[in-house]
């Protein structure tokens, strides 16, 4: 194992020390940072995530490394910190380690030891992680029972869906492609009183009539060519549970028709069978289409639709509730990298930014695919958004450009007035500096250096001109 792509903190008030360390360890690929005191490692510590901590058990100012250890494990359960000391007394190494120390070593400090040491701990606690992971995603058969959100009218749609979520009541969820309608019925199935029972879910788009049919209700032996034997059909599977029916506004009316009867009678037939199967299932339905117009074209049942909106709840598109992008990429960040065995650095200001100015016409089904490629293809714990190729072109071309031509608009009266022609080359010119410095940011991921080194202008310039325009 080497030690490529990982944190290493020194903590020691020897400068010798230090310096024979980070060449150590640069040698082995990892990335080092040094401090020699407690006020220089919380600095450090602050700033990024480690794979592994050397410490000091004594510095400057006496017994701090026990002080430090304390103060990383109240955040860092996991984080190996491997003790160096001079005075090594059987009583220092079982207090350190009762303080939650990974290991315990002498000094004069034998690289080779020190080497094998960490890189046993970091691989063991990678180990660990991976594991805690796994249980955990065994454990909560891939349970929701949160729902991120800081969008007041999303807020509202939940307090209203835990009101009636116990009861067994019909459930319409409305929203564009990707805005996370089923995740709100895992939310919904998982918090309630049928969390213990199957969560089912069908995609009625994907399917023609009479593999539709088949997958809701099954089929005996012998129905049809192929049947050689007896299958359950969703509706039994999800007995006492939750069937989550997503984008029913593409069934058929003929499968309408039979799924109707199924929710006012609480039964129904296989395929090629005649036996009544009583069901206990809550159905949750789910559509980025307008029913109240399949309805008015005949396309849609409107005692099915009555049926289904018992309780209705709409989500709006992620461009419309841009405050859930922080934490839904914090959330995607954490999971890819734990799913990925990689640790990434703290998302700054200008890569948030990047994503906010993006409008995510796929809504939270992309930004999560986003998130997935950007830590993937991560290096060297700095995420790299992997926006798509148009992103830019809609972010200033179409929006801008759309935004400023309605301000042109609600400034008719006043252009009017304006007869000096240095006046208007100096709306345009003011307008494509904007959107060049804009593009320019993205493209270099809102790196200010090396933004202003592609625009052969000062950092101080770059700044002024951000601070001009918002950016």
């Amino acid at each position: 194992m080497d030690l490529q792509n990982k944190f290493i903190l020194i903590i020691d008030d020897e400068p010798g020390i230090r310096i024979a360390l980070s060449k150590l360890f640069s040698k082995y690929g990892a990335s080092v940072r040094v401090a020699k005191n407690t006020t220089e490692a919380r600095n450090e510590l602050a700033k990024l995530k480690f794979d592994a901590v050397i410490l000091d058990l004594n510095l400057e100012s006496g017994n701090e490394g026990m002080e430090i250890l304390s103060e990383i494990r109240k955040t860092e359960e996991e984080l190996p910190v491997i003790f160096i000391t001079g005075y090594g007394t059987i009583d220092n190494a079982v207090k350190a380690m009762k303080e939650g120390a990974s290991d315990f070593i002498l000094k004069p400090v034998d690289n080779v030891n020190l080497l094998n040491l960490v890189k046993k701990n970091i691989q063991f606690t990678s180990l660990k992680t991976e594991n805690k992971y796994l249980r955990e995603k065994i454990n909560q058969n891939q349970k929701t029972t949160t729902y991120i959100t800081r969008n007041q009218e999303v807020k509202n749609s939940i307090s209203m869906l835990d009101k009636v979520k116990n009861t067994g009541e019909s459930i319409l969820i409305t929203g564009e492609s990707g805005v996370g309608k089923e995740v709100l019925a895992q939310y919904i199935h998982f918090t309630g009183n049928r969390q213990d029972k199957p969560f089912v879910s069908i995609n009625c788009a994907a399917l023609d009539e009479n593999l539709l049919l088949n997958e809701l209700f099954g089929h005996e032996k012998g129905a049809f060519t192929g049947a050689d034997e007896r299958k359950p059909g969703k509706f039994e599977t999800a007995h006492d549970g939750t069937l989550f029916l997503d984008e029913i506004g593409e069934m058929s009316l003929a499968v309408q028709a039979k799924l109707l009867r199924v929710l006012e009678d609480n039964s129904f037939e296989r395929v090629g069978g005649t036996k009544k199967i009583s069901v206990d299932v809550r159905v949750i339905c789910a559509t980025n289409r307008d029913i109240e117009e399949h309805i008015k074209n005949e396309r849609f049942r409107k005692d099915l639709y009555y049926r289904i909106n018992v309780i209705k709840a709409h989500l709006p598109p992620i461009r419309e509730r841009t405050e859930d992008i922080r934490p839904l990429v914090d959330f995607f960040v954490e999971y890819y990298a734990r799913e990925y065995m990689k640790t990434i650095q703290p998302i700054g200001e200008e890569q948030y930014r990047i994503f906010e100015r993006y409008s995510w016409p796929g809504n939270i089904r992309e930004l999560k695919n986003v998130i997935n490629q950007s830590v993937l293809l991560s290096e060297n714990g700095k995420l790299h958004p992997v926006l798509p190729a148009k992103t830019e072109e809609e972010c200033t071309n179409g929006k801008e450009t759309q935004r400023f031509l309605e301000e042109q608009e609600t400034q008719k009266d006043e252009l009017q007035n304006i007869s000096s022609l240095a006046d208007e080359i100096k709306k345009i010119t003011s307008y494509h500096e904007r959107r060049i410095i804009k593009s320019a940011l993205y493209a270099s991921g809102g790196n200010k250096s090396e933004t202003s080194r592609k625009l052969n202008i000062t950092r101080k310039t770059l700044q002024s001109k951000i601070d001009k325009y918002n950016l």
